[in-house]
């Protein structure tokens, strides 16, 4: 079994940056800054190849499908061979994939089929990944919500960063450079994983069949009516308000104030992220699903601006504000997770979680543009308001997301047959 956390209530008595934590985080932070520049590139490339903006379409398509439909199958391979195993692999599997985009668009014009091929074998790789991500955060801190916080800063900040690089790049050298470089954050993520000293793990003794760990799963998730009630609630913003609001805020502030309006915006929101994950690690809830959904009706306040029309300055203040309730409430969901969900199946519902996210999300962006044709984009943006604010509202109604506490790391009451995973 893993090593019993250190119970405390001062999130300074347990050191965040141990050995481990300070790999895990240079994995995270480089993969991160990848993972931002890679669109970047590859839309820029995709167009200078001529293939328009269907062709860039396709090709992030082929992308998020397998990711969408193998993620689930990635948390139950991720409990079963062990999450870091999984996450190396899919980390030689990018570093290679994006090694022969790289020497593609070095070589000369790749055909618009082999970019979808690559694409495609990028997302499954990434659908052995990501299950991984939040298992590992409590086998390398102690203190959970801390290393949440910590991590969505970095996030925050190779988003905000990781585009500019890209285009930089690109102005300097070409796409093949930033693909190259891609690659290489790959080698370092893989490296990095590979240094950490996990505690062992429990997984079942005896292999049962891939279909029953899913179901498995699934009950586990199932059983928890915070965990659904959640992720219901996302589904159903991830169609009306997550999913629109970037097409729509691109529609809207581009009209007003050009592309320079457009670029404020987003990094005013990026600068809201890194203050929400800032605010993530000093402040404690006791409940902290209900502080998270509360922090989240501030985020409405993104699409309202878009509504009536407000300056350029007003904007970007409701953006930063939104960005900090985004990322506080992500600290608190992701903590939670981790720490309510015992990790012999922690993988495979966080798969769960990614799943849904991704089903409604690029749902959402597609019937952004219908839906704003049909109503007005401004008239779109004032309904994903109503629905944001009572759909946050309904939460803090539930008993079960109201009143979830704190809680160190989950244990069974009885253990598992299990066998050591990793030394």
């Amino acid at each position: 079994m893993a090593a019993s956390v250190p119970k405390t209530t001062d999130s300074t008595a347990v050191p965040l940056w141990t050995r481990d934590f300070r790999y895990y985080f240079t994995a995270r932070l480089v993969s991160l800054f990848g993972d931002a520049m890679l669109p970047v590139a590859l839309m820029y490339g995709v167009i200078q190849l001529g293939y328009g903006a269907s062709g860039v379409g396709y090709v992030l398509a082929s992308q998020m499908l397998p990711l969408a439909v193998f993620v689930l199958f990635g948390g139950v391979l991720a409990d079963r061979f062990t999450p870091r195993r999984m996450m190396m692999g899919a980390d030689a599997v990018r570093l290679v994939v994006q090694g022969c985009a790289a020497a593609a668009f070095a070589l000369g014009h790749p055909p618009l089929l082999l970019l979808m091929a690559l694409a495609a074998l990028s997302g499954t790789a990434t659908a052995a990944f990501q299950p991984g991500v939040a298992s590992v955060v409590p086998q390398v801190a102690s203190d959970i919500q801390r290393a949440n916080a910590t991590l969505r800063v970095a996030e925050a900040i190779a988003t905000m960063a990781g585009p500019t690089l890209a285009a930089l790049l690109l102005a300097v050298g070409d796409v093949a450079t930033v693909l190259a470089l891609d690659a290489g954050t790959f080698a370092i993520s893989g490296l990095c994983l590979l240094m950490l000293r996990l505690a062992p793990v429990p997984r079942p003794a005896r292999k049962e069949s891939t279909w029953r760990n899913l179901v498995e799963g699934w009950h586990e998730f199932r059983s928890r009516t915070w965990l659904c009630v959640v992720i219901g609630v996302w589904i159903i913003n991830g169609l009306t308000t997550f999913g629109p609001i970037r097409p729509l805020t691109t529609l809207l502030v581009t009209d007003s104030f050009g592309a320079t309006g457009l670029g404020v915006v987003w990094t005013a929101f990026g600068a809201g992220n890194v203050l929400g994950g800032l605010i993530g690690v000093k402040l404690r809830p006791s409940r902290p699903l209900a502080a998270g959904a509360t922090a989240m009706l501030v985020w409405a306040l993104m699409p309202l601006s878009n509504a009536l029309d407000l300056p350029l300055w007003s904007r970007a203040v409701c953006f930063v504000t939104g960005g900090a309730a985004w990322a506080f409430w992500s600290v608190m969901w992701a903590t939670s997770v981790q720490s309510h969900v015992p990790g012999e199946v922690l993988n495979r519902v966080y798969a769960y979680d990614v799943a849904g996210s991704l089903i409604a999300f690029p749902a959402g962006q597609a019937l952004a543009g219908p839906i704003s044709e049909l109503l007005g984009a401004r008239n779109a943006q004032t309904t994903s308001v109503v629905i944001a604010t009572l759909s946050f509202v309904a939460l803090l109604l539930v008993p079960a997301v109201r009143n979830l506490p704190r809680a160190e790391r989950p244990t069974r009451t009885t253990a598992p047959r299990t066998e050591t995973a990793e030394t």
